[in-house]
């Protein structure tokens, strides 16, 4: 049995992987929100589609005290550095899925993983993983002729964009041709009077309802265009890619890890 504790449980994602940890019946869970947020103490098991037993809101100052196995955090980088901070100190494998990530969190984020064993991806959806490894192969196959264009679009309350999946696409493509990512991405060509060069990588960023989320990698010549696009209807498949990692985890050693490493995709 693995037991996981889920922070941000009140949240968007956090729901969804209640729901899917709920139903698994080899994991156990425990719920967590912020400390000081007036949800704690509430029953969420009603608003848990499938739930067969009650799911109250614990502080998660109080995660430190549990007998948890995983800890799975899609919470804000200011929530995850607390959160972390608290998986180390109990010797706590994690699972993240925070996007907005600095330089700087990175870098704690991978001191962590000296001292826990971490998955870290900026999207847990196995289809997305699989167009990762895709966006490689074209980029290496294709002249060098080929303008490669990035396009996202999420739902309205999402913060940081481009979103961490079109970076992560955008990264893979650049590693596959040898660039440096940060030379080549293109964020805004609103003060740019010159034609587009192909050694650059642009984004287009929508945000917009409830898209739960969308991307497309685009490769185009001036006789044919190729389109790798992803869409995701629910937040179900990324709780799912979620708890798969846990999974994979609990028998790891300490280390960092993507989800191409739970999914075997590495090379």
């Amino acid at each position: 049995m693995n037991h996981i504790g889920i922070f941000g449980a009140n949240g968007r994602m956090g729901r969804a992987l209640l729901e899917v940890v709920s139903k698994d019946q080899n994991s156990d869970l425990t719920a967590f929100c912020r400390t000081g947020s007036q949800h704690i103490g509430g029953d969420l098991s009603a608003t848990i589609l499938g739930s067969k037993e009650r799911i109250i809101l614990k502080d998660e100052s109080e995660a430190i005290h549990d007998e948890i196995d995983v800890f799975i955090d899609f919470t804000l980088p200011q929530g995850l550095k607390k959160h972390l901070a608290e998986a180390v100190k109990n010797k706590t494998a994690m699972v993240i899925g925070t996007t907005g990530l600095t330089a700087e969190d990175m870098c704690e984020l991978e001191q962590a993983s000296k001292e826990i064993p971490i998955v870290f991806s900026r999207n847990y959806s196995v289809g997305i993983n699989v167009l990762l490894n895709l966006v490689k192969t074209i980029a290496t196959t294709l002249d060098e002729d080929v303008d490669i264009e990035i396009f996202e679009a999420h739902h309205r309350h999402k913060i940081d964009a481009p979103s961490g999946t079109a970076l992560a696409i955008g990264e893979s493509i650049a590693d596959a041709k040898g660039w440096d990512h940060d030379e080549v991405a293109k964020y805004d060509r609103t003060h740019d009077e010159v034609e587009k060069t192909q050694n650059e990588i642009g984004y287009s960023v929508v945000r917009s309802g409830d898209i739960v989320g969308e991307h497309t990698a685009y490769f185009s010549t001036m006789g044919e265009r190729l389109e790798l696009t992803h869409k995701a209807s629910s937040r179900i498949t990324f709780a799912q890619g979620a708890l798969r990692a846990a999974a994979w985890l609990k028998k790891q050693p300490v280390g960092l890890y993507t989800m191409q490493d739970v999914l075997g995709l590495t090379k």
